[in-house]
């Protein structure tokens, strides 16, 4: 059986597994399924950057919730259906993207990493300023009327467990395709040897910068979605911890792994939610996982399955 035979089948086996599920789980890990689909395409976006470019950013809070206010603004006070609104999430999440990458990738390293950081707190900032619009802290419910997508309620659980489902699959597919095509290629080894990848003379800025803007979109669709599915937009979808949760999400689960940020945002998504019932200091739970990660799966879930069961994994 060939690699990409191989590829193929366990993606697509993880793409039926969670459409089958959407038939056999309680109403409760129905929910919570739905919204780990939609984190995971944020993690997704977040390691086309990180695990496939070498390029660590402290920052994506900013596009997700771009995508994510793009959408809810566009509703709430243009009267948008969700279909162009989730477009004008879209559209946000690339133009900042591009915007901020243009300007970040002039700086490597830390240096980037901070200028990320200071970009994402000033989308926080600005999100609290212009609070007549945004609301501010409260943030922006919408109502089952705005929720209506061609006449699907998005409000109910299997149609929203469905549209997650959709954004999630249209992801995986994409960043597939993406990492195995030579643009892929030339990101992998852009993040292991810069420059030799300039040396064989390509273009490492342009390459960067596409890889910004193409992983700040899947991070904006992520947002828009979030909000839509589950009516609501708030300026903590900014803050600093949404952009630390990315990262941790694709340690965890194997960066540099397509099926990583899932598993990683998957078993995060529980450890706090079981450790929060017991503890308040829960966090620190997800210290200690990390810190034996670090450890004893350096490579993280995803990245152990590939150093030992199957080198084919992309």
């Amino acid at each position: 059986m060939s690699v990409t035979t191989r590829v193929l089948l366990l993606h697509g086996a993880l793409v039926a597994l969670l459409l089958a599920l959407n038939w056999l789980l309680p109403v409760y890990h129905h929910g919570n399924l739905a919204r780990v689909m939609v984190l995971a395409t944020y993690a997704m976006g977040y390691n086309l950057l990180f695990g496939y470019t070498g390029l660590l950013s402290l920052g994506h809070a900013m596009f997700f919730s771009a995508g994510m206010y793009g959408m809810a603004l566009t509703v709430k006070h243009l009267g948008w259906t969700p279909a162009p609104a989730m477009l004008a999430g879209l559209v946000s999440g690339a133009l900042l993207s591009l915007a901020v990458g243009a300007l970040a990738l002039r700086t490597a390293g830390v240096a980037f990493m901070i200028v990320t950081l200071m970009f994402a707190q000033a989308a926080f900032l600005t999100i609290l300023y212009f609070g007549e619009w945004t609301n501010a802290d409260d943030g922006l419910v919408l109502q089952r009327a705005e929720r209506m997508l061609w006449g699907l309620d998005l409000t109910n659980d299997t149609t929203r467990y469905i549209a997650a489902w959709v954004l999630f699959s249209v992801c995986l597919g994409l960043s597939l395709w993406l990492v195995r095509s030579s643009f892929g290629k030339v990101l992998i080894a852009i993040r292991e040897n810069e420059p030799r990848a300039q040396m064989l003379g390509y273009d490492t800025f342009r390459h960067k910068l596409a890889a910004v803007t193409a992983s700040g979109t899947m991070s904006a669709a992520a947002g828009a979605a979030y909000g839509l599915l589950f009516g609501y937009a708030g300026a903590s979808f900014a803050g600093v911890q949404y952009s630390i949760l990315p990262l941790l999400w694709v340690l965890l689960g194997g960066f540099g792994t397509l099926i990583g940020p899932f598993i990683g945002t998957l078993f995060i998504f529980y450890l706090i939610n079981i450790t929060s019932g017991f503890t308040s200091a829960y966090m620190a739970v997800v210290g200690a996982v990390l810190i034996a990660v670090t450890l004893f799966a350096r490579q993280g879930i995803g990245g152990e399955l590939r150093a030992r069961v199957w080198r084919w994994l992309p």
